[in-house]
């Protein structure tokens, strides 16, 4: 007698996550992947390595996750909603669970367990997910990994807005511009999603007894996790760390027995195979900002018109003027003589780091200034003024809208 397998897929907003179990609910394949917006062919290739073996293997197989509906659809594959797959996952392997606190790619999760679950969901905005952090690690020149070892030796914590992507980048660069440590900066995000989980998830319902921490962000981010143990007064006894959490909505997917296809292994690997290259639903296009190459070229003219007059910095001589723009992520420098001709010009990513940046470019100016010619004034504006105008010993700071 043949034994049936089960298989759950979970498509997330930023991940693909496949399991394969046996008929004793052990794992036979798992896999965690990005799939950079190519889903349909992430999801078959980690088919292809899941029926490696098991080709011929029935299995039922059902689908989840945010971005799983329309391909459940197109390949007649029944569909679960997330947070009812994770909870059936939560209930099967650890039942004395009270609170699941769930983070994924764009949106956050906290279920209360009882006699009657109460789910609530923030999937209106990616503030305080795994997208969020993704955007604050950029800022910060490194990843997610990195972002979680730099919190290891932070010191500070600064308030960060985490309900909006836009506010909290806003928040991070104005610490970057004062000088904050990236190590701080880190910690401060994390406690930042914290803060933002419980007041705008929890909204005064008490998270409190056993909590199982569940997702990607929540399952690597070691920091993260204790950031919310912190806050939530959590000893060890309470905390409930799932081997493998990453997975738990796609194993909750291949538990519901009742709701699942039956098929091979092998032809569902075929029938989303042949999906690959067929738009999964319409998509609503904006006109090109040009209709043809003359239009493109008429632009650029019409644009060109508008040039600063230059001049070689190699033929400059007595008072010259250093204007340096310090803005969010970028450093725009000018110098230019007593004509008002630009003789020197840099524009470029401050890597997080405006100080080092603008005595680098500032050194390098001096560098190829000839005998005779000198900074006569300075001036500093945007993001980092104060602190450029402070450090560096510039002449005035002004606002950037003057």
């Amino acid at each position: 007698m043949q034994h049936m397998l089960r298989m759950g897929i979970d498509v997330g907003s930023t991940t693909v996550k496949v399991v394969l179990l046996d008929e004793h609910d052990n794992y036979l394949y798992k896999k965690y992947i990005r799939h950079y917006a190519n889903i349909l062919d992430t999801v078959y290739t980690l088919l292809q390595e899941a029926q490696v073996g098991h080709e011929d293997a029935l299995v039922h197989v059902c689908i989840t996750g945010s971005g799983g509906m329309a391909m459940a659809e197109k390949v007649r594959i029944p569909f679960v909603q997330e947070v009812i797959a994770e909870t059936r996952a939560v209930k099967a392997l650890y039942p004395e669970t009270d609170v699941i606190i769930e983070l994924g790619g764009e949106d956050a999760k906290v279920t209360y367990l009882g006699q009657t679950a109460e789910h609530r969901m923030n999937g209106s905005c990616a503030g305080g997910t795994g997208a969020f952090i993704d955007q604050m690690a950029t800022l910060l020149q490194t990843d997610a990994s990195g972002l979680n070892q730099l919190a290891m030796n932070a010191d500070t914590i600064y308030p960060i807005a985490a309900r909006c992507g836009v506010f909290a980048k806003t928040d991070v660069q104005a610490l970057l511009n004062q000088g904050a440590s990236h190590e701080n900066i880190a910690k401060s995000v994390f406690q930042a999603i914290v803060n933002q989980t419980i007041a705008g998830l929890a909204c005064g319902h008490k998270i409190e007894g056993n909590v199982a921490f569940l997702g990607g962000p929540l399952t690597f981010l070691s920091e993260l996790r204790q950031c919310f143990c912190d806050t939530l007064e959590l000893d060890e006894a309470h905390r409930i760390i799932p081997e493998n959490g990453e997975l738990f909505i796609a194993l909750g997917a291949a538990l519901m027995k009742d709701e699942c296809r039956e098929i091979t292994v092998g032809q569902l690997t075929k029938e989303i195979g042949a999906l690959i290259g067929i738009p999964m639903e319409a998509t609503d296009r904006v006109d090109p900002l040009f209709k043809n190459e003359q239009e493109l070229e008429e632009f650029r003219a019409r644009h060109a018109k508008a040039v600063t007059p230059k001049a070689n910095i190699e033929d400059a001589q007595g008072p010259c003027y250093l204007g340096i723009d310090a803005g969010s992520t970028t450093l725009k420098v000018v110098l230019i003589n007593s004509n008002k001709e630009i003789i020197f010009s840099h524009y470029g990513p401050n890597h997080g780091k405006p100080l080092e940046k603008s005595r680098e470019i500032i050194e390098q100016i001096y560098a190829l200034l000839p005998k005779g010619a000198y900074i006569a004034h300075s001036g500093v504006t945007g993001y980092g003024e104060a602190f450029l105008k402070r450090a560096l010993g510039i002449d005035i700071g002004e606002v950037e809208t003057m």
